[in-house]
């Protein structure tokens, strides 16, 4: 499996980008997807995740209202909608896969990275004030 992201960039407060992340292989529509983004000198922090069919998903505390995670199992990819972006939001976002499914069962799964088997090489969003 392979994950690779798009849509990052530089964005002024109070903007919006959407992130997109296309998985490679098949049984996508089976496996749940998360968000997870990492400031420089910080640890990685979750930002978002949903399950196999859509159906329920989760996001971190620091982006709830304003961040929209979705999917397209026929286009095989998972996207994350940002609004409202703050200078906070700057850091490489990376789009991670959980074969298990996991993440996709509750908010305490979903936010801890250990579910999550494949991750993609981010992508960098840097929002000015």
């Amino acid at each position: 499996v392979q994950l690779v992201e798009s849509g990052g960039g530089l964005v002024q407060a109070g903007g919006s980008l959407r992130l997109s992340c296309a998985a490679s292989g098949r049984a996508f529509s089976s496996y749940s997807m998360g968000w997870f983004r990492q400031a420089p000198g910080k640890e990685r922090e979750f930002v978002a995740a949903i399950n196999w069919s859509g159906s329920s998903t989760y996001y971190g505390d620091s982006v709830k209202g304003r961040f929209t995670i979705s999917r397209d199992n026929a286009e095989n990819t998972v996207a994350l909608r940002m609004n409202s972006l703050k200078p906070e939001d700057t850091a490489v976002y990376y789009c991670a896969l959980d074969r298990g499914g996991y993440s996709g069962n509750s908010y305490r799964t979903a936010a801890s990275s250990v579910y999550y088997d494949y991750w993609g090489q981010g992508t960098l969003v840097t929002v000015s004030s």
